[in-house]
């Protein structure tokens, strides 16, 4: 009983944590080994693998093909039937079509592909997204803000914000072309709920099952020069992370699933999103089908000694892996600029 409350309290301060750092806004685009921690038990600052010289957590395996991680840009149809969180019709939805179209097209240009292509190299010595090879490209001339277009309103997913790519690309089509880009960012599930409420121009996410049924449900629009709703344009790789003494030994897992099992055969502590999040839905299914793990909460009732649903953002869950030198499942630029910034998050 005791180790259930530890656990509760625990995951409690981290989801104050996720709050703190994911309170509602519109963001202009701007050591030696720990002892490992168990699961039940309380932490004190001892404990916390993390020093000035790194984490005491660690990439452990890469670019398994099932851990492929597509993004996808879609315009918000103007003519949705969008609804509030109750079900309830909401009306006088103003989408400013004219400047996400802006955008995405910048977007598919050359010149934000050059961009996408050298972001992280200087700090990290690697792209931390590549471009697809079969992505849509648009070559025209790009069209300028006006006073009625001029505010563009992008929900997007921590995964995208967090590892910096945004704050790195925006400013220059803003310089360029005159908008203001309004960035709210949650998970994939979360980021499209709001686009459904018509609180978003355009969305950027990566969870394909979610995004096709976006687009059947009728919020997606079809911009001129394009043939599908989904732009899907660039990719990264998720990533298996634990603690850097591997108890489960998924690094000389065959693949990834296999490493999964070994961590729930193990009972290893795992974080997940928990979040409905592309990561999340990613996530839960890699797991050996008998456990049953699945997106709602109730499914990993009997798996909560080891399985922490934490319901935050991937920058808070990465902190949390690393406090309890437990297993999480991530995208591959986030960690990476989670790593280099300290395990700060936000």
């Amino acid at each position: 009983m005791t180790k259930r409350i530890c656990l509760a309290v625990f995951i409690a301060f981290f989801a104050l944590a996720a709050a703190a750092c994911a309170k509602p806004e519109a963001t202009k685009s701007p050591a030696p080994d720990a002892t490992p921690v168990s699961i039940g038990t309380e932490l004190d600052a001892d404990d916390v693998s993390m020093t000035a010289e790194g984490l005491g957590i660690k990439i452990l395996l890469e670019q398994d093909e099932s851990m492929i991680n597509n993004y996808t840009v879609i315009a918000v149809n103007d003519a949705a039937p969008f609804k509030d969180a109750d079900g309830n019709a909401v009306r006088d939805v103003a989408v400013n079509t004219a400047g996400a179209a802006a955008l995405i097209n910048w977007l598919m240009s050359s010149e934000a592909a050059k961009l996408i292509e050298g972001f992280g190299m200087a700090e990290y010595g690697e792209a931390l997204f590549t471009l697809k090879n079969d992505k849509p490209t648009f070559t025209e001339e790009i069209v300028q803000a006006s006073d009625a277009t001029r505010v563009i309103r992008l929900s997007t997913t921590t995964s995208v914000n967090d590892s910096g790519l945004l704050a790195y690309l925006l400013p220059v089509f803003e310089n360029l072309y005159g908008y203001t880009v309004e960035v709210s960012s949650a998970g994939t599930g979360k980021a499209i709920a709001a686009a459904t409420m018509g609180n978003a121009d355009l969305i950027l996410v990566h969870s394909k099952s979610q995004e096709e049924a976006f687009v059947a449900d009728g919020y997606a629009k079809l911009l001129d020069g394009y043939a599908n709703e989904r732009l899907t344009f660039m990719y990264n790789y998720f990533v298996l992370i634990g603690p850097v003494d591997d108890p489960a030994g998924c690094a000389e897992a065959g693949n990834v699933k296999e490493a999964f099992a070994r961590i729930a055969e193990g009972k290893f502590a795992f974080v997940s999103r928990g979040d409905a999040s592309g990561t999340h839905t990613k996530e839960v299914s890699l797991w050996p089908e008998s456990l049953g793990i699945t997106v709602d909460p109730a499914s990993i009732a009997a798996h909560s000694e080891w399985y922490l649903f934490s319901n935050a953002g991937m920058g808070v869950c990465l902190t949390m892996a690393n406090e309890i030198d437990g297993y999480i499942f991530s995208d591959k630029a986030t960690f990476l600029a989670f790593a280099a910034s300290g395990g700060a998050v936000g």
